[in-house]
């Protein structure tokens, strides 16, 4: 299955190097890196935001931690992010890319592109995740 791949869009009033910089600030990448499910914050974040760093995302359930680590494959500055996703629910890689637009002054365009899942169901599960973290980006801005 690990040719599946999902594409998730959200549209953000935010110039995008605010939505960039949030990407990779531990702080603010804590804020918004949660589930639908469960609506916690991520209790411990850490990044090594060049190309080759490594980063840590350890997200909170109700009963457990889910740690997700990975590794900066294209920083591309206010435009593009692209990085390994590596977790118990993906297999060897998988990889996320992040592409910013801004149609408008103060709009951002979000593109979330992820490839290599384990089956349909854990592709589905990863859309559901990261359509609920580009949710929670927007509120974390202010």
């Amino acid at each position: 299955m690990n040719e599946l791949e999902l594409t998730v869009k959200r549209t953000i009033a935010a110039p995008r190097e605010k939505i960039f910089e949030a990407w990779l600030t531990p702080a603010k990448l804590a804020m918004f890196m949660r589930t639908a499910r469960d609506g916690l914050a991520a209790p411990r974040v850490e990044t090594d935001a060049v190309k080759g760093g490594k980063f840590l995302i350890v997200m909170a359930t109700v009963d457990r931690e889910v740690p997700h680590t990975g590794t900066y494959l294209e920083i591309d500055p206010h435009s593009r992010i692209a990085f390994t996703w590596e977790s118990p629910h993906s297999p060897e890689g998988s990889v996320v890319t992040l592409d910013l637009a801004e149609p408008t002054p103060g709009m951002t365009e979000i593109t979330l592109h992820q490839v290599k899942f384990h089956s349909e169901g854990s592709r589905r599960g990863h859309e559901e995740g990261w359509s609920a973290i580009l949710d929670h980006v927007e509120g974390s801005l202010n």
